[in-house]
């Protein structure tokens, strides 16, 4: 009896080994955004995971951007843009950046789900967030997503 006791702990041990490698693995590492030439002092992160529905939940996180209308030329509105594997860009959204008071940085977060598959993600200023080609002004792009 001791010995099936053993065994079925070691079992219930090995199926929350595999759990903990699972929701550890579906996190991937987090990607950079390149040194951008109009804001150099702006940084993020961006991360990528699968839900259940097997959709791709792309969650971003910068810092010391500047205020679009300090811009030159002034702009109204960030927007988070995504190329798929077909090289085609989308509007995910428009970035909703509050300054900070304690630390004097803006700071902003974005999350969306999308279908496809980022394989880079950039943003740019924008005058309308409902453009549907991105302009010339890129404040952050990341690397190749793999």
């Amino acid at each position: 009896m001791k010995s099936l006791s053993s065994n079925l702990f070691k079992t219930q041990i090995l199926v929350g080994v595999c759990m903990l490698l699972t929701l550890v693995s579906s996190c991937s590492k987090p990607t950079t955004f390149l040194t951008s030439t109009v804001v150099p002092a702006a940084e993020g992160t961006i991360r990528l995971k699968k839900d259940s529905n097997k959709n791709y939940v792309i969650m971003i996180k910068m810092s010391n951007l500047a205020e679009v209308e300090r811009l030159q030329p002034p702009k109204k509105v960030y927007v988070v843009w995504m190329e798929n594997e077909e090289g085609r860009a989308k509007n995910l959204g428009q970035i909703n950046s509050t300054h900070e008071l304690i630390s004097k940085q803006l700071k902003a977060s974005f999350e969306t789900v999308s279908p496809f598959k980022p394989t880079k993600i950039y943003i740019t200023a924008e005058d309308e967030s409902n453009v549907n080609f991105p302009g010339s002004m890129v404040i952050l792009q990341s690397r190749p997503i793999n």
